[in-house]
């Protein structure tokens, strides 16, 4: 099983560091799943994760106080913004279907806004 959480690690920093590159994709939590798959499998890896100088900061905050930038705020919540305003004009959704899925995405940037800044 260590090995599989290494493995996993791997790709999550992998996948981090392509959403530091594309726009559209996250990296901070790619980021929190390497750093939990570092931490069952292996401790070195772990530690030069959390002390990184660039990678580090965003990481500690979540693990330390559940805490987000103001601009990974600014980002998460502006994406669903701008991906609801894409669903609704895409998918030509039912009412119904519409406050659905506002809702659900009203419940995550209220999540998302209630965490402390990091």
């Amino acid at each position: 099983m260590r090995i599989a959480f290494l493995i996993a690690g791997v790709i999550f920093v992998g996948l981090a560091l392509i959403g530091a590159v594309l726009p559209v994709m996250p990296t901070t939590i790619f980021l929190i799943l390497a750093a939990g798959s570092f931490a069952r499998s292996s401790p070195r890896l772990e530690k030069w994760l959390l002390d990184h100088r660039t990678l580090g900061p965003p990481i500690r905050g979540w693990r330390e106080n559940g805490a987000i930038s103001p601009y990974g705020k600014a980002m998460a919540v502006g994406g669903m913004t701008v991906g609801y305003w894409l669903f609704h004009l895409t998918a030509e959704p039912t009412i119904a279907m519409a406050l659905v899925v506002l809702t659900v995405l009203g419940a995550c940037a209220a999540f998302v806004l209630s965490r402390p800044n990091a």
